[in-house]
């Protein structure tokens, strides 16, 4: 889709003092950028939107992508009623009001009230509970937006009830397009006559991560930055160069929520890219996780696990170097530990790997959810009273150094589940070793 991303003035009730940001947001679909899978020409979304015929929505995806410029898209082109609240500043009485008020233009005037309820999942569950009979009745038209998954933050009752429209990051270049139209726009800066060049604005528009809204915050301190240094505060060109745009970055905020799903998102990529043994990745994804602030004590947790869950006795040093790398992060902290687990993420993702260990404690487990738990067996049980050993405590025990062998042919498991093998140790590594010495203990001990 080629057009215009923003029409040449200003409404005339938008303040000049309004942050760019805002002064800069999309008014209808050909002004709107990203997002073409939902919004592109004859995609589900925008026929809905064309047509009037939006039911109850949840517009999920990360800060400064659309929603709620979506939502105030919607209400420009359609013909119900828009009122918009946020879950932050409004509760249960405001809603029921606006409910009411639904109620008596839909009696009244046959008209509908399209809702928009920003950050949604600030909700608890009774209060997004009061909703579901008037989307039900169609007395309104609901529409959340969230930017955490509505899986876990939105009620299933009303999830049934809604469609999900996901929507994705905006890459660079649709990033790019929203600065440059931004500095050419008579209701953006074209005023200050900006003199940038396509470099500086492409590094904006990384340093934003997907978030456009961000990317023009920038922009805008940029320009109040480089003003009174150049001293022209009015009638000259300001120029913006990457020096500038840095300084007014400061530092790339990177998305992340030490509580949400980003955070389970990124120690989910971790820990396959280790199991995949890809080292690069996975210095990748742990940096991710450390320089947004994520607890390195949780990511340490995770590293020991997964050295029992995918290296286990396949290489026995995995288990011992993640255990170092946690004490490192207890003794150090961050920034100084974070080469310790660097150290131990690129050790277990190079390490030969094995799920055995894993797989054996499942198989038991199963086993003692489905089967007796059957008595200790006797000759297994130790005996330090007469009375016990009048009752069969140790008897019949063969002590396994006093064996030719070094083994014992006798059952250690319950009578009922004799025979059952769990530990059952692959080709990798040292569980190789592991394998023929099981081989061999079995053999000495049917001798």
């Amino acid at each position: 889709m080629t057009s215009s991303l923003f029409p040449d003035a200003a409404p005339p009730d938008l303040k000049p003092a309004a942050p760019l940001a805002e002064r800069m947001r999309p008014e209808t679909l050909e002004e709107f950028v990203g997002q073409p899978h939902l919004i592109g020409q004859g995609r589900i979304l925008r026929q809905l939107i064309e047509t009037d015929q939006l039911s109850s929505a949840i517009f999920w995806g990360p800060p400064g992508v659309g929603k709620t410029t979506l939502a105030r898209i919607i209400a420009n082109s359609t013909r119900a009623s828009f009122i918009s609240i946020s879950a932050v500043l409004s509760g249960v009485k405001e809603v029921k009001a606006i409910i009411e008020q639904a109620a008596y233009r839909r009696r009244e005037q046959g008209r509908r009230t399209l809702l928009f309820v920003d950050e949604i999942h600030r909700f608890n569950k009774a209060q997004q509970d009061a909703f579901l009979p008037h989307v039900e009745k169609g007395t309104i038209i609901l529409i959340g937006a969230t930017t955490e998954n509505p899986s876990f933050e939105v009620i299933a009752a009303l999830l049934s009830r809604s469609k999900v429209f996901v929507l994705n990051a905006l890459s660079v270049e649709e990033i790019q397009q929203l600065v440059r139209r931004a500095v050419s726009s008579p209701r953006g800066l074209a005023a200050r006559k900006i003199e940038v060049t396509d470099e500086v604005l492409r590094l904006i528009a990384q340093y934003a991560n997907g978030d456009a809204r961000a990317a023009l915050n920038t922009l805008e301190l940029a320009v109040a930055l480089a003003a009174p240094r150049e001293g022209r505060l009015s009638g000259g060109p300001i120029c913006l160069d990457a020096a500038l745009v840095k300084e007014a970055l400061q530092q790339k905020t990177l998305l992340y929520d030490k509580a949400g799903e980003e955070h389970f998102n990124l120690i989910s990529a971790l820990h396959k890219s280790m199991r995949n043994s890809d080292p690069h990745a996975s210095l990748y994804w742990l940096a991710r996780m450390l320089e947004a602030g994520e607890d390195p004590l949780y990511i340490a947790r995770r590293v020991i696990r997964f050295a029992s869950e995918d290296v286990g006795l396949a290489d026995p040093v995995g288990l011992r170097t993640a255990l170092d790398a946690a004490q490192a992060v207890a003794l150090l902290g961050m920034p100084e530990c974070a080469l310790a687990l660097a150290q131990a993420v690129v050790y277990l993702a190079l390490a030969a790997k094995s799920n055995s260990l894993y797989t054996a404690y499942a198989a038991v487990q199963q086993d003692l959810q489905t089967t007796s738990n059957d008595p200790v067996p006797l000759h297994l049980r130790n005996a330090p009273t007469g009375l016990m050993k009048e009752l069969g405590y140790g008897k019949g025990y063969r002590y396994a150094h006093d064996e030719e062998q070094r083994v014992a042919d006798m059952l250690c498991l319950p009578e009922s589940l004799a025979g059952r093998i769990y530990y059952r140790p692959s080709d990798q590594g040292t569980e190789k070793i592991l394998a023929e010495w099981m081989e061999g203990w079995a053999k000495r001990g049917r001798e």
